[in-house]
């Protein structure tokens, strides 16, 4: 492959290639010689040493191994898969990573940080063709904070639509239903199902999340479709703060809530082995 040379100031993509190059080199190995070390191929290498093509956190824990680099290839991945977020995107990820409690209301779908890959690839198909990949390792990344030593609290109201809405078909419901239940009683989280009998509530308007800071000011995010808005305004904090505890108090409990998500899985989604046979959860 035709070497190109990189500036790493560019991008973190660009940065990446750049050190992957020459901790490469001073190793005194070539593309093919790395690429068999870490199980790919030498051109696959070359691609993401040039900047065109975006590594995977495995891979760059794989690079660590192989290459003795303390560690390097495993922090920079997630700033460049970071940087592989929609631009309007990137700022509430960052102050998402911060927050030390969240607090959200989903009325589509399921929260990002709690996708499984399936889910989120079928959510971000829709219209990312050929960047998808990246876009899921993305937004797999994001959930490592809820796997920090100190995660934020993570308190999820989700619209029942949101269990019913047949993203990425049975198989893939299962998975992210079944994901959904394993999160109940864990600390720091969690989840409560805001029932259709509810009617009219608080959250007509559309999804919406709060973020909380040890030493900065609320932040209230929503987006719309290709663009996020976010504030620190302390009268629309306070409104959509109000609005949020009274989802809480309409919403089932999280018992409730969890034997919901368990009687859909099962009704809509179950594994089914012939004509009246009962489900599977």
């Amino acid at each position: 492959m035709r070497s190109r040379e990189l500036d790493p100031s560019a991008s973190p993509l660009d940065y990446y290639g750049y050190e992957l190059r020459r901790a490469r080199e001073s190793a005194g190995l070539t593309l093919a010689q790395l690429g068999a070390i870490v199980f790919c191929t030498g051109s696959l290498i070359g691609q993401i040493e040039t900047a065109a093509r975006v590594p995977q956190r495995d891979f760059s824990e794989r690079l660590d191994a192989a290459l003795g680099t303390d560690g390097l290839f495993s922090r920079l991945v997630g700033m460049v898969l970071r940087s592989q977020l929609p631009g309007w995107f990137q700022p509430v990820a960052e102050m998402e990573a911060k927050a030390t409690y969240i607090s959200t209301y989903q009325c589509q779908l399921v929260h990002g940080l709690l996708q499984t890959e399936g889910y989120a690839r079928a959510v971000l198909g829709i219209e990312q063709g050929k960047r998808l990949d990246e876009m899921v390792a993305a937004r797999l990344e994001r959930q490592r904070v809820l796997e920090r030593d100190q995660p934020p609290v993570l308190w999820t109201v989700l619209d029942e639509a949101v269990l019913h809405r047949e993203v990425g078909g049975p198989d893939v419901m299962r998975v992210q239903l079944s994901y959904l239940l394993d999160l109940f009683g864990k600390p720091w989280m969690e989840l409560q199902v805001l029932p259709f009998t509810a009617g009219q509530h608080t959250g007509l308007m559309g999804s919406f999340t709060l973020l909380r800071f040890g030493d900065h000011p609320d932040v209230y995010y929503s987006e719309s479709y290709d663009s996020g808005h976010m504030t620190a305004n302390p009268q629309v904090i306070k409104e959509r703060s109000v609005g949020y505890a009274r989802l809480q108090a309409e919403a089932l409990s999280p018992r409730e809530s969890a034997a919901l998500v368990a009687r859909v899985r099962e009704e809509r989604y179950g594994e089914h082995t012939g004509p009246g046979a009962c489900a599977v959860a």
